[in-house]
């Protein structure tokens, strides 16, 4: 709830502000513009509005706990296929030409590690959080439900593999990315998840190695 805290305090700051005289400020309180100058307002074009950045994904740190890079790669996979090495927790996603985007990675914890080969089956943005029912059993104390938005522990994007119960997806964890935590699912910061999602379509086949 703390979150919203200042988004209630600045309602009930502009508020205050509203109902306050005119006259006692230079400044108005609400446009930020000098009270003896007109008003002026900006309007967008429908383009440049389309284009606009989701206010959630502005909001999304930029920072990573392990930097993504471009390395290497010698493996037999080709270009546009997700290689997860679990033994690494590191994501790679192969560009061609000898070279691959590694990304640190969280994954399953012992007794939820899983390898095989699957396809992105779905891609969401902001996804809402539904536990599946073998979770709820492990933790009841779970909601059913969570909207999508910077609490819910799928982050900033998701991708899912197959018809699974596996994604790959972003996290309101960061500390966790490196570690071996979740239920199977691999975790990447909101960042990162975010970057490979506009590399990786649906139809992409994606390795998990132990």
């Amino acid at each position: 709830m703390r979150r919203f805290v200042p988004a209630l305090a600045g309602l009930a700051c502009a508020v205050t502000a509203w109902a306050a005289p005119a006259a006692a400020y230079e400044i108005d309180p609400l446009t930020r513009q000098p009270l003896d100058q007109p008003l002026t307002v900006t309007v967008r074009s429908p383009a440049a509005a389309a284009a606009a950045v989701d206010p959630l994904d502005a909001a999304v740190p930029k920072l990573s706990p392990i930097p993504r890079e471009t390395v290497a790669y010698a493996g037999p996979y080709g270009a546009g296929t997700i290689v997860v090495s679990t033994a690494e927790r590191r994501l790679y996603y192969v560009l061609g030409n000898g070279q691959a985007l590694r990304y640190g990675v969280g994954v399953g914890r012992p007794g939820f590690t899983w390898n095989g080969v699957q396809t992105i089956s779905m891609k969401r943005e902001w996804p809402d959080w539904r536990p599946p029912a073998q979770m709820i059993r492990r933790r009841p104390d779970l909601p059913r439900h969570m909207k999508g938005g910077p609490e819910n522990p799928l982050g900033a994007r998701a991708m899912y593999l197959g018809g699974s119960l596996y994604r790959i997806h972003g996290s309101n964890e960061p500390e966790t990315i490196g570690t071996a935590v979740s239920s199977g699912c691999i975790r990447m910061t909101n960042d990162d998840v975010m970057d490979l999602y506009t590399r990786a379509k649906v139809g992409t086949k994606v390795i998990v190695q132990r």
